[in-house]
């Protein structure tokens, strides 16, 4: 059985995207920008974006029954690499103890100028277990 969620925005039957999808046990939650209410949040603050971005992420799982626990897989997409700290710390806040695979690229631009960040998330519902193996 396949669950899409959508946000409501207009651009989602434009382009034809889901905020996330959800098939069986697992979800993925499509590239995710620190926007609300249309406006991008915090013009020049990586890390404050980023935040917003992740909140936005667990929402999106929230509706496909998954939590941040089941993460097993982020991408992120910065578009300067010297804020590769604040956007890693922003993530590490979120996902310290699940640890997730995780990619971290420069990219030329996002959609808006005023955007610094995206990220992506890929759960699996039921994957969280008592203990989490240190690499």
């Amino acid at each position: 059985m396949r669950q899409n969620v959508g946000t409501g925005s207009p651009w989602e039957g434009v382009v034809g995207y889901s905020r996330a999808v959800r098939v069986g046990d697992a979800v993925h939650v499509a590239g995710t920008t620190a926007i609300r209410d249309g406006r991008v949040v915090a013009p020049g603050d990586a890390y404050t974006q980023a935040r917003v971005a992740l909140e936005i992420v667990v929402e999106a799982l929230a509706e496909c029954g998954a939590s941040p626990a089941d993460v097993v897989r982020t991408r992120m997409y910065v578009t300067d690499i010297r804020d590769w700290e604040a956007v890693g710390r922003a993530h590490g806040e979120v996902f310290s103890d699940v640890r997730p695979a995780s990619t971290m690229v420069q990219v030329s631009a996002l959609i808006d100028p005023d955007l610094l960040v995206e990220i992506e998330a890929e759960a699996v519902v039921g994957s969280v277990t008592d203990e989490v193996t240190p690499p």
